[in-house]
């Protein structure tokens, strides 16, 4: 968290983010850029013209008032010079308006797509590392608002200075001691400001976490994923309670900092006036000594009040501007995150399937326990592997790091023959066909949630994607639907909703759907009925014929479908070998293999009523 005081150097990096900030909008459309600069521009000068306006035509006025027409040609100059100067200030302000909402669209288009494009270059070891979720949520916050917001404030800050600056030298001309009065009470007031603008940045910085809260409270009071549970455990009170606390908390805060602002804005305001109109005062006096004229005094009346509210304007576009380039600053934090993951270029000779661990570990972000330990690990080109274990095994671990998803601590991995490390991911992902537990759930039609396995070549082609579908098994659940492959699936936008077993089918077809040389499954009849697993592993031979397979399962009836099975514990490859050899070596597989036979036998309908049926014969006989 940023520390509560800001020194020098602190100061010279915000307005480093401020002048990156600039340029980057200065980029996304200058024309836009280069309008509003005008117009604020115009802005500036506007208030100093009308007050000498003001005083030419008050004096030319008393002065030509008994000379007839000639009193009037020597009036007409203010005249137009007035009319000029209003019609700017009533333009200037549209102009500005104008160019804000357009140039607005341009920025949050530039700044939301920028974000998503560093997203997607940052690897999974980013995301999943706790340590990061607050830099993603604060990078996320409205950041396109931020901006604006520099901007406006930043051309609000130079039409106020432009302002002050002129009317001062004006009034100087009349009264030199407003110079006095100014000084002593704007740069408190200034330095007030600023930290009110720091405070509301702290709080916000801190508050990253608990909006989190607040967001993952609604998302569980209005997803329909979570609804059912949270009626039927009543759980709606306690979670609005501690929703309604966090929001309490931010609306106390705010109410404080209001509070302070209303305060030091309302002396300001208060003793500002009280000096202004004692130089008034002065002014009036020096007039009836005949020192200065009626213009003069019309002048400093009005421009007093003028440079009241001006400098009181560029005080709060300064601090205002600085505050927002401390939200920026979450921005920048967050682009200048790089990918543990670092990615070659080299494309290998060859994509047979061929894949080597050499003594790899491997240890997740924030975590102490390494996931994986010293696996060194040869799967031919069309292998068929299959990873058993017990859940936090490495199973998973291992796959990830063969996509690239992670970089192993120590070790290396060869694909192809070539390290992992100096292979292009492009390339890598191009080979690989990946089936995870977590699989996603489109909202798309059935064509494209098959199609976006190979997006590039299957979008938009009907035949490919039938031909994907009917080696996958899901044609005929496909042509059952309303609208066959064209239905819209999920419940966001969509039709038609499927269960979480037939949106795993659509999973397995979508990797099928990629030409790829190796084809993962991480539990690929985890939600699959009996028979539908039954039938997809009938299959199996067929879908990874002419491709290296890693297939990982809980089912060790699944497992034994493998050319060779690799049993992982505590990130360790602690067995290796087909099925007759694990059982015969009567190690963790076999002793695994006895805990899941005794399991499937006990879960057998038979069983249980082959063991009702026991129960009954051997009732008690004193009993009843």
């Amino acid at each position: 968290m940023p520390s509560s005081s800001y020194s020098g150097t602190d100061i010279k990096k915000l307005l480093s983010n401020g002048w990156w900030a600039l340029r980057l909008i200065w980029s996304t459309n200058a024309s836009l850029s280069l309008g509003l600069t005008a117009a604020t521009f115009a802005r500036g000068i506007v208030p100093a013209g009308l007050a000498l306006f003001g005083r030419g035509l008050i004096d030319a006025v008393v002065s030509n008032r008994y000379s007839g027409p000639e009193g009037m040609n020597a009036i007409l100059p203010w005249v137009f010079l007035g009319f000029g100067l209003t019609v700017l200030e009533a333009m200037a302000p549209l102009v500005e308006k104008f160019c804000t909402h357009l140039l607005k669209d341009d920025v949050n288009l530039r700044i939301t797509s920028d974000i998503l494009v560093h997203s997607a270059k940052l690897d999974a070891a980013f995301f999943e590392n706790p340590a990061n979720r607050d830099i993603i949520s604060r990078a996320q916050q409205s950041p396109a608002e931020h901006f604006m917001m520099f901007v406006l404030e930043s051309h609000s800050l130079a039409s106020s200075l432009l302002q002050t600056f002129s009317l001062i030298g004006i009034l100087m001309m009349i009264e030199p001691l407003i110079l006095l009065v100014i000084a002593p009470f704007a740069v408190p007031y200034l330095f007030f400001n600023w930290r009110l603008s720091k405070t509301r940045y702290h709080e916000e910085y801190r508050r990253a976490p608990q909006r989190r809260w607040t967001g993952y409270f609604v998302s569980l009071l209005t997803s329909r994923r979570s609804l059912v549970e949270v009626k039927l455990l009543d759980l709606a009170p306690l979670l609005l309670d501690r929703f309604r606390s966090l929001m309490t908390e931010f609306r106390d805060g705010d109410r404080k900092i209001f509070r302070r602002s209303f305060g030091g804005s309302s002396l300001f305001a208060f003793v500002t006036t009280i000096a202004f109109y004692t130089i008034l005062v002065r002014v009036i006096a020096n007039a009836f000594k005949g020192i200065l004229t009626v213009g003069d005094v019309a002048l400093f009346g009005g421009g007093t009040s003028r440079l009241r509210f001006t400098v009181e304007t560029a005080i709060h576009s300064l601090s205002n501007a600085m505050e927002q380039t401390l939200f920026i600053s979450n921005l920048i934090e967050f682009f200048n995150k790089t990918p543990r993951t670092i990615a070659g270029s080299l494309i290998p000779p060859s994509s047979r399937g061929e894949v080597e661990f050499k003594n790899v570990s491997f240890t997740y972000p924030g975590s102490t326990e390494p996931a994986l330990r010293g696996i060194s690990l040869h799967i031919r080109p069309g292998e068929i592997v299959a990873l058993v274990g017990e859940n936090g095994a490495g199973k998973t671990t291992l796959v990830k790091l063969l996509a690239g998803l992670y970089s192993p601590d120590e070790g290396c991995i060869d694909f192809e023959g070539v390290d992992l490390k100096t292979i292009s991911l492009t390339y890598l992902h191009e080979h690989l066909a990946f089936v995870v537990q977590d699989f996603a759930r489109y909202e798309a039609t059935a064509a494209d949630n098959i199609a976006y396995g190979d997006w590039r070549r299957m979008v938009g082609d009907p035949h490919r994607v039938e031909q994907t579908a009917r080696l996958a098994g899901v044609h005929s659940m496909i042509e059952s639907m309303p609208k066959k492959y064209n239905t819209m699936l999920g419940r966001l936008f969509g039709e038609h909703d499927l269960s979480r077993g037939e949106w795993q089918k659509l999973a397995i077809a979508r990797a099928l759907a990629r030409n790829a040389s190796i084809l993962i499954l991480d539990e690929p009849a985890a939600s699959l009925s009996v028979k539908t697993e039954y039938e997809l592993f009938c299959r199996f031979r067929e879908i990874s014929k002419g491709k290296t397979t890693i297939l990982i399962s809980h089912r060790l009836s699944t497992a034994r479908i493998a050319d060779r099975i690799l049993v992982m514990d505590k990130g360790y490859i602690v067995e290796n070998g087909t099925h007759r050899e694990l059982i015969a070596h009567s190690g963790h597989y076999a002793s695994l293999h006895s805990l899941h036979r005794r399991q499937m036998v006990s879960s057998s309908p038979k069983t249980r009523v082959s063991n009702s049926e026991a129960n009954r014969s051997n009732k008690n006989p004193w009993i009843g």
